[in-house]
């Protein structure tokens, strides 16, 4: 059964960093991409970013693009998304999610076969 547990969220000032982490359990992920979803109240959910594990590349939405930088570590079978330069509107609910394949671009949350249960970010102004 896969498993996928986020840790690493909190409260932080704008302009400051946070890095997210992503444990994953339950399957050799060598074939899947791993994402990072975030949902703001009152908000849809959307992308943020994107990793194939195989690899290594990577895919970001525009407005964190150059602040936010996902990567994996294959020994802990852990994904992190490093952000910096948070901003007010960066807060949100951030989840991890795992989907089969190669394709870093898939945006849409159908998208995905797994979810973690997400870690809540919170930047203040």
């Amino acid at each position: 059964q896969v498993q996928l547990v986020e840790s690493g969220g909190g409260l932080v000032q704008a302009g400051g960093s946070l890095r997210l982490s992503c444990a994953a359990s339950g399957r050799t992920f060598s074939s899947y991409t791993m994402g990072w979803f975030r949902q703001a109240p009152g908000k849809e959910r959307e992308f943020v970013a994107a990793i194939v594990w195989s690899g290594g590349s990577t895919y970001y939405a525009d407005s964190v693009k150059g602040r936010f930088t996902m990567s994996r570590d294959n020994a802990k079978n852990t994904v992190y998304l490093q952000m910096s330069s948070l901003k007010p509107e960066d807060t949100a609910v951030y989840y991890c999610a795992a989907r089969r394949g190669f394709v870093a671009t898939k945006v849409e949350g159908y998208e995905y076969d797994y979810w973690g249960q997400g870690t809540q970010v919170t930047v203040s102004s």
